[in-house]
């Protein structure tokens, strides 16, 4: 394993550096070459540095997972349809309603190519390489709610911030949880296609 001064600078590279920079307008071209490249820099150190097999576990507890899961999607559906209602009601499960089957590819495309690299990044390559560095548990977790909300600055919505911090908390407990990749990247699909079917898809970054 690398020293703490190498891991330090590749946290602030990968967590801070890059996804502030990404707010600032410049080539699409270039932030995609930057994100190739991270991205690939991280699955070689899940690889061969942490030595992962991406295996998904025989012991896992699949039963209590989604019963706890289920528990906070109905608290979840409760606040964001209250909030859409009122906010904006046209744009409740609009998608859905005229849209489905673009409705059903989104959801798609959303789960498996952008919520698994997510759980990847933020959750497995950051518990894996900074959990040791930490003393506090609680710092530990609220660090990486707030990576993971720098992750979405680029969309420059403040409510996207705020979702995406208090997602990022309970994203970092399931996982420390169950140290699974796999069901960690399940609930992120879950909560996330629910915002979107619900009808906040356009403040997400979602086509509509």
């Amino acid at each position: 394993m690398q020293s703490i001064k190498y891991r330090l600078l590749e946290f602030f590279l990968i967590f801070i550096i890059i996804p502030v920079s990404f707010a600032i307008a410049f080539s699409i071209w270039i932030k995609m070459i930057i994100s190739i490249l991270g991205f690939f820099y991280i699955i070689y150190v899940l690889l061969r540095v942490e030595n992962n097999k991406f295996k998904i576990a025989k012991n896992l507890n699949w039963n209590r997972f989604f019963k706890e899961t289920f528990f906070k999607l109905i608290v979840i559906i409760a606040i964001t349809t209250l909030y859409v209602y009122y906010t904006k009601s046209s744009n409740l499960f609009i998608v859905l309603r005229e849209k489905p089957l673009m409705w059903v590819a989104i959801l798609f495309v959303y789960s498996v190519f952008s919520v698994y690299p997510q759980e990847l990044i933020y959750r497995t390559f950051y518990f894996q390489r900074y959990e040791n560095l930490f003393k506090s548990k609680e710092l530990f977790f609220f660090i990486n709610a707030i990576v993971f909300s720098l992750a979405h600055l680029f969309f420059k919505n403040t409510l996207v911030i705020i979702l995406t911090f208090l997602g990022g908390l309970l994203f970092a407990f399931t996982f420390h949880k169950t140290k699974s990749t796999i069901l960690v990247s399940i609930e992120h699909a879950i909560y996330g296609c629910w915002l979107f079917t619900v009808g906040m898809g356009e403040m997400l970054g979602f086509p509509s």
